[in-house]
């Protein structure tokens, strides 16, 4: 009788494989969601973030491009080669901008990058207001050798 009672007590094997190749499979998951995560959140990462004082800096000479840029466009009309090669320049400081906004995210040192973004707006301003002065210069010229 003992030896029947003996065999019902056996007890079935652990199957350790399973277990392990369960727990990996949680932590993959458990890593990846929080990859996933992580990068979600610095994509969305902008200037303020960063430096609030840059970030005001950049909309005020954001603010400043638009309204120089459509100035610009007025005079397009009357001189379209030399509007042309203005907005030329100004696609190149264009892209070179959202290159530094796409590297934001990413690089270990983000005030250097939000400072290099701030100098590009800097640029592109100063840029448009010589450009205008060039146009207004241009105009002036051809308006004293009509007389």
């Amino acid at each position: 009788m003992e030896s029947g009672l003996d065999s019902n007590k056996k007890k079935k094997p652990i199957n350790l494989y399973l277990w392990i190749s369960a727990a990996a499979s949680i932590v993959i998951v458990f890593g990846l969601v929080w990859l996933y995560t992580g990068q979600m959140q610095n994509r969305d990462l902008e200037i303020a973030d960063v430096n609030a004082a840059a970030a005001k800096r950049e909309n005020q000479f954001t603010s400043l491009i638009t309204e120089k840029r459509d100035s610009l466009a007025i005079f397009a009309s009357a001189n379209p080669d030399l509007y042309k090669k203005f907005t030329d320049d100004l696609l190149k400081l264009d892209e070179d901008y959202e290159r530094l906004k796409s590297e934001l995210p990413t690089t270990p040192n983000q005030l250097y990058v939000v400072k290099a973004m701030v100098k590009n707006r800097e640029i592109q301003l100063n840029l448009l207001k010589q450009q205008l002065l060039i146009i207004n210069q241009v105009d002036d010229y051809k308006r004293v050798n009509q007389i």
